[in-house]
């Protein structure tokens, strides 16, 4: 009885013991960056100037929390590989290197990646390259091969520090089809959020039982497109909707901040987003007493209070060497200067130099642009490469879509609409102007002019009522009820500033249907290559439109002009 007793107690000692093992005692720091946008270094490569921000600063922070012991979970939620010349010219140029964007990431010792719009933007060849050059998890538990339940990335993934057991499950926006052209992500196709979180938590409950549970998001908090398959912006709907989720790491919507929602079981789910270009980071502090129950808290640190690390830009300085020398390239030069500013008040060289190139390259009956710079300049002589990147912000494709006359008509009125005023007296205004009179009261990168057509602008007339079509540029006639090839750029192709669809009136869904062309570069890296092979840039007024009656809209605009740029 006592052999029983004795081998009974030690039995039990050892229960106890094993449980003293397993319970937690633990601080993790999860630590995330977010729509990084290319901000890999501390300087601008156009201007040579220093710049905020950048993951040579995250890397000093990184450092010095694990020089102090800090138990470090390093993860980014999307929307790298566009935003800067760094990652640009490994997109398009340095195709054969190891993408830049990855080697920086793998230096910071990221541990899992989600992919944004602006990584999936780019095309697959470009994309699978990131993936495949990242040593970090690559996550994406709604993004499935086409036609399939395969997934093109793996779900989540299981990270362990300290004895704990943290869950990591990837979602990506689903809105990306609204924007990006299927011939960018052939392969794909995007869940909507909440159900694939749904699945995925579910397995992970009955089969991983982690401690914690983390979600990293490349969509906003709320709002944004909704249709009846998706939402752009589900986080919240999805920590309110699906419970187990501790904290979310988020982002696409660039708003930096930390919140707490309450899902359907009544917890706590904390919310925390970094931002944009590496200014700030989330920082999420999970801490296990004794007991093994955690507490965790949000919080966001300013990376301008931390130098550049000096080794991670010295172990970078080849890829930075490579991208100086490309942004300094020089591609050709231009027989004139051509100035963003004219295309406020008529024709000018500088916009219609981008119809000219648009309908070069698609053979499109008629061009759409619009100034993407507001004070800017091509200059005269020597072009570079950092020249064009500067003219052409955003790396968007063109399309090519049919319009009929009637609708080409109705987008310009619109456009027009929120360019000028009506105006009763050659003493008005021939820009439409805030209240204060000193600024445009509408962006004016949704003032497009058209070419391919000869038409007027009548600034007498009322909204709806100012644009005369007389015929097309090669002479023939111009028809309400014919069908035309209208170039644009992909932005507005698919809704933006809502010219083509509360303008010409056509619809979302309609769009799809009326593609008839994609590029699969974007406007950028044609116009770098349209003056590379020419040599020479010869940016002229094609003069195929003008403002009407001439008596009062010329005086009136360079009364405008002196308003706005002091001329």
């Amino acid at each position: 009885m006592k052999q029983y007793k004795l081998l009974y107690l030690l039995g039990a000692l050892m229960v106890m013991l094993a449980s003293c093992q397993n319970t937690k005692e633990a601080h993790i720091k999860i630590v995330c960056t977010g729509d990084v946008h290319g901000h890999l270094f501390p300087n601008d490569f156009l201007t040579g100037n220093q710049a905020s921000g950048s993951l040579a600063r995250v890397s000093s922070y990184l450092k010095e929390l694990r020089r102090h012991g800090e138990n470090v979970i390093y993860i980014d939620n999307g929307d790298m590989l566009q935003g800067t010349p760094a990652t640009y010219c490994y997109n398009t140029f340095a195709v054969g290197h190891t993408h830049v964007a990855a080697e920086a990431l793998n230096y910071l010792q990221c541990d899992a990646v989600v992919l944004g719009n602006n990584d999936i933007e780019p095309g697959g060849p470009t994309y699978q390259r990131y993936v495949d050059d990242l040593q970090g998890m690559v996550l994406g538990a709604n993004i499935r091969f086409k036609g399939t339940e395969q997934l093109f990335l793996p779900p989540y993934t299981i990270v362990e520090r300290e004895g704990v057991k943290i869950a990591l499950i990837g979602l990506t926006t689903p809105a990306i089809p609204h924007w990006i052209p299927k011939c960018q992500w052939p392969e794909l196709e995007f869940d909507d959020m909440e159900q694939a979180a749904q699945r995925f938590m579910s397995y992970l409950r009955e089969n991983v039982h982690p401690d914690i549970v983390v979600g990293l998001f490349h969509s906003g908090y709320e709002g944004g497109i909704v249709t009846e398959n998706y939402a752009e912006n589900a986080t919240r709907a999805v920590a309110e909707q699906v419970p187990g989720f501790d904290a979310i790491f988020y982002g696409h919507d660039h708003q930096a901040q930390t919140r707490k929602v309450i899902n359907i079981e009544g917890d706590t789910v904390l919310l925390l987003n970094p931002g944009k270009e590496a200014n700030r980071v989330a920082t999420l502090d999970i801490v296990f007493n004794k007991k093994g129950e955690a507490t965790l808290s949000a919080s966001l640190v300013d990376m301008d209070n931390y130098t550049p690390d000096e080794e991670y830009m010295m172990t970078l300085s080849p890829h930075i060497e490579r991208i100086n020398k490309y942004v300094n390239r020089t591609i050709g030069t231009s027989t004139q200067a051509a100035a963003t500013r004219d295309a406020l008040f008529g024709p000018s060289a500088f916009v219609d130099f981008i119809h000219k190139m648009q309908l070069d390259i698609s053979g499109a009956d008629i061009s759409f642009a619009a100034p993407l710079q507001y004070d800017d300049i091509l200059p005269e002589g020597e072009v570079q490469v950092k020249d064009i990147y500067r003219l052409f912000p955003y790396e968007n494709l063109l399309y090519v879509l049919w319009l009929t006359g009637r609708e080409i008509k109705d987008y310009l009125e619109m456009s027009y609409s929120h360019w000028i005023a009506q105006m009763t007296s050659p003493n008005d205004h021939l820009l439409l102007l805030d209240a204060s009179e000193t600024k445009l009261l509408h962006p004016f990168y949704h003032f497009d002019s058209a070419a391919g057509i000869i038409y007027e602008v009548d600034v007498t007339k009322p909204v709806g009522h100012r644009v005369n079509i007389k015929r097309m540029a090669n002479g023939t006639a111009f028809n309400m009820d014919a069908r035309y090839m209208v170039a644009m750029n992909s932005y507005r192709a698919n809704g933006g500033g809502g010219l083509i669809t509360e303008g010409a009136g056509i619809t979302h869904e309609q769009l799809q249907e009326r593609i008839e062309y994609t590029t699969t570069a974007d406007l950028r890296f044609y116009v770098i290559n349209y003056i590379d092979i020419k040599k020479s840039a010869d940016p002229q007024i094609l003069q195929q439109w003008k403002f009407v009656p001439e008596r009062w809209t010329q005086p009136a605009g360079k009364r405008d002009r002196k308003i706005l740029f002091e001329e």
